[in-house]
């Protein structure tokens, strides 16, 4: 079928909107003022501000738009309209939902307004508020509630959850116990998780946060080492950073312990899973490693490492067909602790093997930061498991787990 098919004539740069290829996006349930339900498309990017609410039946439609199938062919395939499936493509392009030129435009505007500040719009950071003082005070009585573990050296790393803090503060209190009158390192590198990023590599920033407890400032000179080994493709998809929530939530912790020290955050993606393409263009786990320990080694100092780790994602909310009962929260703790006897041996291979074997039947979000910190702090160091928890909603829908674990 070519562009002239029953009339419907593309001008040039606009082949996207004859076989349209949808972004991610996240969808969520909410209703009309007369209770009808619908669905709210967001943008993780928040690219066009002005919300896009759809029927639900509409996404049985826009599962098709994978850029192969033409929209004369997903008009035929659901005996719907052409017109039908043209005007909703229309809208999916106007609010940048598409990849196309819209997207692309849209794209380079955010970013060049966020580099001409040179840091980040505001996000999961401020999830304690604003207030820096009542921000200190929460993140204070959380540590005091905590056993001190009583190390018998620093610790070198820490893997920390990205759960919300009220499901997650336990795990996160565990490991930044560990710090306590520790001295502050030369920076601190935050091994994230990309959720609803578009880059399916290894994806850097280097643009600085904000925090309720003041401005956290990437490590510039970290910035350009790694520039130099990997290229611009190693950041051309640093807009993943924005409303990735797995680095910005350590922020508040490592300002509090270690005060103004420069921070480097990379999502990792699991080495299990195989980049879309490989083009050349984007940052494999491996040449992420390999660059990193060139550049740290040129720069010097002191580097301490967090692996930004949530574990089992289970439940109707995560695609499985049965509420999350007793025996469930027995069989995830019982596969949760066998990865995590795996990963606390320090052999990152032996780690991502048993995962890539048992197929990650529990939906582990975070394979890749934990196995890229074991390679990243050698074989020889000793992993201690500190807390492991749970955090299961009370319907059943779904069940989070996550630990913490300090590296010696």
């Amino acid at each position: 079928m070519n562009q002239e098919t029953d009339g419907n004539e593309r001008s040039e740069g606009q082949e996207h909107l004859l076989r349209p290829h949808l972004r991610q996006f996240q969808p969520l349930p909410v209703q009309s003022p007369e209770g009808k339900q619908l669905v709210l498309l967001r943008d993780p990017l928040n690219l066009v501000p002005k919300p896009l609410v759809m029927v639900p039946e509409a996404l049985r439609v826009m599962a098709q738009f994978q850029g192969q199938r033409t929209v004369h062919e997903i008009a035929e395939q659901f005996s719907i309209p052409l017109e039908k499936v043209e005007e909703l493509v229309s809208i999916l392009d106007a609010h940048a939902l598409l990849w196309g030129p819209v997207f692309t435009e849209k794209e380079q505007e955010l970013k060049a307004s966020i580099a001409a500040s040179g840091r980040m719009p505001r996000g999961a950071a401020f999830m304690l508020g604003e207030e820096e003082a009542k921000v200190r005070e929460q993140l204070e009585a959380w540590l005091a509630e905590t056993e001190d573990p009583e190390l018998e050296s620093p610790p070198l790393a820490l893997v920390v959850p990205h759960l919300d803090y009220h499901r997650g503060w336990p795990l996160y209190a565990a490991g930044y116990k560990c710090l306590e009158g520790m001295s502050a390192p030369d920076r601190v590198v935050v091994l994230g998780t990309n959720h609803f990023g578009i880059g399916d590599g290894c994806v850097a920033t280097e643009w600085s946060w904000e925090s309720p407890l003041g401005d956290v400032r990437v490590d510039e000179a970290l910035v350009e080492a790694m520039r130099s080994r990997l290229g611009k493709g190693f950041y051309a998809d640093q807009l993943d950073h924005i409303p990735e929530h797995s680095v910005q939530l350590h922020l508040p912790w490592i300002k509090h312990v270690f005060g103004d020290v420069p921070v480097f955050g990379v999502l990792v993606p699991d080495p299990n899973l195989p980049m879309v393409e490989d083009d050349g263009q984007r940052t494999a786990g491996t040449e992420f490693i390999s660059a990193l320990r060139e550049a740290l080694a040129e720069l010097g100092g002191t580097t301490f490492f967090i692996a930004s780790s949530d574990l089992s994602h289970v439940g109707p909310q995560f695609g499985e067909p049965a509420a999350v009962d007793d025996e469930r929260k027995v069989e995830v703790e019982k596969h949760d602790r066998e990865m995590l006897a795996k990963f606390l041996e320090g052999d990152a291979g032996a780690f991502t093997e048993a995962m890539n074997w048992s197929k990650n039947p529990t939906r582990w979000c975070s394979v890749g930061n934990m196995s890229a910190l074991v390679e990243l702090i050698g074989s020889e160091n000793e992993l201690e498991l500190l807390d492991y928890r749970q955090a299961v909603q009370e319907n059943g829908a779904a069940l989070v787990s996550a630990a913490a674990c300090v590296v010696l």
